[in-house]
């Protein structure tokens, strides 16, 4: 995909408050939804860094509960407009990409912040760092 692409589009800007694991100089980037399944997670400060993110819901049963600190640093409030992803590993084809559901990415959309938290595999067995996608079809 052309790096051009995305300056064509309107993108939503939020300020990373807890570092993206691996890239601790990402600060604030800028998110495109490609369908209901699929955004894009693009680094404003380095075009090079660009993430495939995915609506952890609409492939399986997900839930956790949200660290408070992640709550104070993102100031999730009772009726806060939040969205949760998780990073995906692009493979061909794309049936064998992988998803990694211990480490979703928190976005509150009231005032455009985010931040990547770490589930323990003790706390959650139901969930992997490498999942593939066909393991969730139908």
């Amino acid at each position: 995909m052309k790096k051009d692409y995305f300056k064509e589009m309107n993108l939503q800007k939020y300020e990373i408050k807890m570092d993206i694991l691996g890239f601790e100089e990402t600060k604030n980037v800028e998110i495109h939804e490609i369908d209901d399944f699929f955004s894009t997670m693009q680094d404003t400060d380095n075009k090079d860094i660009s993430f495939t993110i995915v609506n952890p819901y609409q492939l399986r049963e997900y839930s956790f509960d949200l660290p408070s600190n992640i709550k104070v640093l993102l100031d999730i409030k009772e009726n806060s407009k939040i969205d949760v992803y998780n990073i995906v590993v692009i493979q061909k084809p794309l049936e064998n990409s992988t998803v990694n559901f211990l480490a979703p990415i928190i976005l509150n959309n009231d005032n455009n912040k985010i931040a990547q938290t770490v589930l323990s595999k003790k706390d959650h067995p139901e969930f992997g760092m490498t999942e593939t996608i066909k393991s969730f079809k139908e």
